[in-house]
C-alpha cells in the first residue's frame, strides 16, 4: 500500500490517468444510483403502504436493489453484456442505441461518466496524493447523484444526505476540511436555518418553499465544510437558482410559480466551497 502511494506521488501523471479511468466505472455505477435508488424509494413506500393497509407483501424476487437485477434494456428487458457497458466507449461504438432493439440510448448515461471523469481528474489534482483526494472524491460523487436525483424527482434521498453529513462528521475527526467543532455547529446551522426560514415562509404564504431534503443536504455540507462555509454556500445557490429561474421563465415564457428543485445549486455551490472556498472567503475579506 505504502509503496503504492509512494509511485503516484512520484509519478502524479500516472496518478491522474488511474484516478479517470476508475472514476469513469464509478460514473457507470452512479448511473445506477440515479436511475434504481428513487425507484427503491417509491418501491419501499408502497411496501409501507401494504402493510399498513393489510395487504400481502409483494415477492422477494419481484424487489429492486442496486445490484439486482442486472443491467438490462428497459424496453426489451434483454440483459447487458460486459462488453456493451464500458463507460462512453460503448455508447459511442453502439451509436447510441440498444445493441439488441436499437432502441435509443439516453445521453444522460455517457454525460455522466464523461462530467464524474473530469470531476475526479480536477479533485485529485487539486488535493494531491492524500486521503483528503478520498474524501473530496466520495463527497463529489455523491453530490453528482443528489444533482440528477432531485433534477429528475424533486428528491434528495436521507440514504445520501445522511451519508454524506455522517461522513463530513468523521472526516472533520482528521481536520480534513474543517474541525470537528466547525463541523457539529455547521451541521445543526444548516439544518435548523433552512427549518425555520421554511417555517415562516409557510406561516406567511401557507406554500411550502423548501423540502427536508434540502435542510438535511445543507447541513452536511455545513458537517462537511465547516459553519464558515454556510454563507458562501447559501449565496451561490441563491444566486444561480434565481439566475436559472428568470432565464427559464423568459425562454418559456412560463411565468407561474413552477416547483423548481434547489438540491442542484446546493450541490453546485458547495463543491465551489469545497474547492475554492477559502480562497474565495480570503477574497471577500480582503476587499
Amino acid at each position: 500500500m505504502m509503496d503504492t502511494i509512494q509511485f503516484f506521488m512520484e509519478h502524479p501523471d500516472v496518478f491522474l490517468f488511474v484516478t479517470g479511468l476508475l472514476s469513469l466505472f464509478i460514473g457507470s455505477f452512479l448511473n445506477v444510483v440515479i436511475y434504481r435508488l428513487p425507484q427503491m424509494m417509491q418501491q419501499n413506500w408502497g411496501e409501507e403502504c401494504r402493510a399498513y393497509l393489510g395487504l400481502k407483501p409483494h415477492s422477494e424476487s419481484d424487489k429492486l436493489n442496486l445490484w439486482l437485477p442486472l443491467s438490462h434494456c428497459p424496453h426489451c428487458k434483454k440483459n447487458i453484456r460486459p462488453w456493451h457497458n464500458i463507460p462512453i466507449i460503448s455508447y459511442l461504438w453502439l451509436r447510441g442505441k440498444c445493441a439488441y432493439c436499437h432502441t435509443p440510448i439516453s445521453i444522460r448515461y455517457p454525460f455522466v461518466e464523461a462530467i464524474t471523469c473530469l470531476i475526479s481528474v480536477y479533485v485529485a489534482s487539486r488535493f494531491g496524493v492524500s486521503f483528503e483526494t478520498l474524501a473530496a472524491l466520495v463527497f463529489s460523487w455523491i453530490c453528482i447523484c443528489l444533482m440528477f436525483i432531485d433534477i429528475d424527482y424533486h428528491l434528495l434521498p436521507d440514504e445520501l444526505t445522511l451519508g454524506l453529513l455522517w461522513m463530513g462528521l468523521f472526516f472533520s475527526l482528521f481536520h480534513f476540511f474543517t474541525t470537528s467543532e466547525a463541523a457539529i455547529i455547521g451541521a445543526i446551522i444548516g439544518y435548523l436555518l433552512f427549518a425555520i426560514t421554511q417555517w415562516i415562509f409557510g406561516i406567511i404564504t401557507g406554500k411550502v418553499g423548501l423540502g427536508q431534503g434540502d435542510y438535511k443536504l445543507l447541513a452536511a455540507l455545513g458537517a462537511f465544510l465547516g459553519w464558515k462555509m454556510l454563507p458562501l454556500i447559501i449565496l451561490l445557490a441563491s444566486l444561480s437558482g434565481i439566475i436559472f429561474a428568470l432565464t427559464h421563465m423568459t425562454l418559456k415564457k412560463d411565468f407561474k410559480s413552477t416547483p423548481l428543485p434547489f438540491g442542484p445549486y446546493l450541490v453546485m455551490a458547495g463543491w465551489i466551497a469545497l474547492l475554492w472556498g477559502k480562497e474565495i472567503m480570503h477574497y471577500y475579506w480582503a476587499i
